[in-house]
């Protein structure tokens, strides 16, 4: 399988279903102050999606749940375990991620996803070798299902005053 590599904002990609690189659900969500995507996702979606997460108990590393998309317009949100407990991204931890998420976005049905880099926000992995691996463990997977890794960017406008 191929990943279209786009840049932009995972939120607003036209697929069924997001994923949210979470942690290991050790500490409870409402002790967290979301950044990254997973704060994006808590202020478009809602607190609905976490609620569920908080439900789902620990995770370990590289495994993945599903929840609703609260106010999100898709059908579901996939949340992987992408970082260990010190907030760090290995390059165990974003293949085992990408094979669950894909795994149960395949289980549910789902005919498209949208990924963003696991690892390279809070997890401190190089955005590069990151989308690398990434790219690399989605090449063994069959299934057919439209893939997106999106490398988040912001647009910049130049005005002229």
């Amino acid at each position: 399988m191929r990943a279209d590599v786009v840049d932009g904002d995972l939120l607003d990609q036209p697929v069924d279903a997001i994923v949210n690189a979470w942690n290991r659900n050790v500490i409870p969500w409402w002790l967290l102050l979301p950044q990254g995507v997973s704060g994006a996702i808590k202020r478009r979606a809602g607190l609905g999606p976490f609620i569920e997460l908080g439900r789902a108990g620990t995770l370990a590393l590289g495994d993945a749940v599903l929840t609703g998309p609260g106010r999100l317009p898709l059908r579901g949100i996939i949340h992987v375990a992408g970082i260990d407990l010190l907030w760090r991204a290995s390059a165990g931890s974003i293949c085992r991620s990408v094979q669950s998420a894909m795994t149960l976005a395949h289980r549910h049905g789902f005919a498209s996803i949208a990924f963003p880099v696991i690892g390279a926000g809070s997890g401190g992995y190089a955005e590069a070798a990151a989308l690398e691996l990434m790219q690399q463990t989605l090449a063994t997977v069959e299934w057919p299902l439209s893939v997106r890794i999106v490398r988040f960017r912001t647009q910049v406008s130049s005005r002229r005053r």
